[in-house]
């Protein structure tokens, strides 16, 4: 398998499991689990050709560790950026006093009015480092990087998870806890 069609199948298994399973008629439990022999099985049928070879050469190199497996492989899940309605057993965890956004200049008046809002998805991403902040605001256009203050955040009460790919997630991120670098 190239590198087009990896990333190719890539982008078509974070559709069907973290937006639209319906595209290949399977479905998520509430969990976000599915079966792995259902998953290739609807991928065949709708023409995205894999194998379980594949499924889990993706699920072991993606960058983003977007996916997992269970413990005996039979099902998978994307780690998080869900639309559907999914319970990902997230607990709260403690972060680290400063978090960061990345985003493109597009955004920017929205963010300064209202803060970073979950919209479709169901937590604000944020990440640990700048460099990686900044990988993820490239992908939308002119980058533009926030400084979160989340020990603050914390502090006065919201909560925040940590995915098992390492994103950190909230509910929203309120402008007095945001500072553009």
């Amino acid at each position: 398998m190239n590198e087009k069609q990896l990333k190719s199948k890539g982008k078509f298994l974070s559709l069907v499991l973290r937006h639209r399973p319906e595209t290949i008629k399977i479905k998520l439990d509430e969990n976000g689990w599915t079966d792995v022999d259902i998953l290739l099985q609807q991928m065949n049928a709708f023409q995205k050709h894999i194998n379980f070879q594949e499924l889990e050469y993706l699920v072991e190199n993606n960058n983003k560790k977007r996916y997992s497996f269970n413990e005996d492989k039979t099902k998978i899940r994307a780690n998080q950026g869900h639309s559907v309605t999914v319970d990902l057993n997230l607990q709260p965890i403690t972060p680290p006093d400063l978090l960061y956004h990345g985003t493109a200049d597009k955004y920017l008046n929205g963010i300064l009015e209202q803060g970073l809002m979950k919209k479709q998805r169901h937590h604000v991403h944020l990440s640990a480092d700048i460099a990686t902040a900044k990988t993820v605001g490239k992908r939308h256009g002119k980058l533009i990087l926030f400084e979160v203050y989340a020990g603050k955040m914390n502090a006065d009460g919201l909560q925040f998870f940590k995915s098992e790919n390492g994103v950190w997630l909230t509910e929203e991120v309120p402008v007095r806890y945001l500072k553009r670098i």
